[in-house]
Parts: structure tokens; sequence; C-alpha cells
């Protein structure tokens, strides 16, 4: 195949195919199983949104590749087990997408007609979370409570499953209505969080400030903020902060360590006049 040829996705699955060859595959590609391949896949989506925050549009094909590839790794192992292939992942996704827009695909037909859906993002939320739910119940054993918190991972990120078990928990009507509350919520845990430390007591402690944390994600859910997008960026902030730091320390010729309080606060709200965006 010729340098100008693109390669389609019949190639990257025949690849993969080669990479898990007993007679002549890679090693490494070998050794792998569905467990060992996780951090990876963790790793490589964190890629693609790093590449789109940081609108990297250039590299971004090639971190989606990496992804991408993810999907063809689960696909060749599920395949040499007999347990499923990548044309069982794309029929999976396919029929529960076309079932999930029933606006768009009104006869539940992907190449039926074209509905007019006539409705707003609102109410597709809706129907799209009504939806998964009757899924849930469908798959759940006979006489089984179906929870609104069913199939929510245990690993995913704190920040991020937090605030998908409130916005879980919303479309139950188990929320309040308004922000105030909320806010107060956060001052309790807050005060909780003092008595807490106040008692020395390592475990209520933690336990304090677990519910502090899931305040304050409750706070950014009612004003339509995702928590882990707001944290990335005030790591993002703190970091370059910090930064800057250590240039000014480095050109008086002090390490940080030896600075005063006082010095590096001085030195902090210099870096924050200086790394300040332009009004």
């Amino acid at each position: 195949m010729s340098a100008t040829t693109t390669y389609q996705l019949s190639d990257l699955l025949y690849l993969m195919a080669r990479l898990r060859d007993p007679e002549g595959g890679c090693p490494w590609d070998l050794q792998q199983d569905f467990a060992s391949i996780v951090p990876h896949t963790l790793e490589e989506a964190y890629e693609v949104a790093d590449a789109i925050e940081r609108e990297d549009f250039t590299h971004l094909p090639s971190e989606l590749g990496d992804l991408l590839f993810q999907v063809v790794y689960y696909s060749q192992l599920g395949d040499e087990q007999q347990l499923f292939d990548f044309s069982t992942v794309v029929h999976s996704i396919t029929e529960k997408l076309v079932r999930r827009h029933p606006h768009v695909f009104a006869d539940g037909q992907l190449y039926g007609a074209v509905q007019a859906s006539g409705v707003n993002t609102e109410q597709i939320k809706e129907r799209w979370e009504e939806i998964k739910q009757q899924e849930r119940v469908e798959q759940a054993e006979p006489e089984q409570t179906v929870s609104a918190l069913a199939d929510i991972p245990l690993n995913m990120p704190a920040l991020s499953r937090a605030l998908k078990i409130q916005k879980r928990a919303s479309n139950v009507g188990f929320d309040w209505s308004s922000l105030p509350p909320v806010l107060d919520k956060v001052s309790e845990e807050l005060q909780e969080v003092r008595e807490a430390i106040v008692s020395g007591e390592h475990a209520a402690i933690s336990e304090e400030l677990g519910d502090l944390l899931f305040a304050t994600v409750n706070v950014a859910r009612h004003l339509n903020i995702n928590p882990e997008t707001a944290l990335r960026a005030a790591n993002i902030k703190f970091a370059q902060r910090l930064q800057h730091v250590e240039q000014q320390t480095q050109e008086l010729g002090v390490s940080i360590s030896d600075c005063t309080e006082a010095h590096l606060d001085a030195l902090w709200n210099v870096a924050k006049q200086a790394l300040s965006k332009p009004q």
C-alpha cells in the first residue's frame, strides 16, 4: 500500500488481528486481556478531553484514533473468546441510539422516513431518561426493585459519579427546587467539617469532607456547571500561578521552602495579577 493511500476501518481491524496473531503477533499485545487494557483506555479518554479543552484540533484526530483503537482491542479480545466482535459493538450502539431517539426515528428504523421532532431539548432529555429507566427495568430480574441509581459505575471518578447520582435523584423528584437551600447545605457541611476537626477523629473528618465535596457538586449541578470541568480549570490555574511563584523565587535566588508564609502570599498575589485575564 502506498504512502498516499488512506487506511480504512477494515485495515485497523486487520492490524489488530495481526497484533494478536499467536504465530507472528506482538509479544506485548499477546499478553494483554480485558483488565490490563482498562488503564490505557482511561488514559486515552483523558487525552481526548485534554486536546479538546486546549482546542488542539490538529492532534485531536490522532487522540481519537488512540481511543478508537481501545474499542477495536476489546472487540478483538471478545472475538477470540467468542463473546462478541466489532460488528456486535456497532450493532449494539446503533440499535440503542435509534431506540433512544424516537423524535428522530419515529418508526424505530434507522433508514425510515425523516421525522420532524417538534420537541425541545428538555423534552428530549426527559424522554431519554424515561427510555433508559425502561431499559433498566427490562434488564432487571423478575420482582427486582430497579433503583434510579442502577448501572452507575463504582469506578467512575468520584466527582463525576457524584454528579451522575445527583442527576438521577433529581430525575425521580428527589431534589431542591431552588439554589438557596443547596448553598445552605454547603454551609452546614462546612460547619460539620469544623466540628469533626475539633474532635480529632480522622474517620469523622474524612466522612464530613466527603459530604462537603458532595454538597459542592450539587451547587455546580444547580448552576449547570460541570464540576469536573470547573476543577480541571482550577487545577490549571493553580499550576500556572505556582509555576510563576517558582520563577519569582528562582530570580530572587531562594527556594519556596525558605520563604515565609507572608512572603509566599505576596508572591502569589503578584502571580495572580500577572496571570489575570484582561477584562
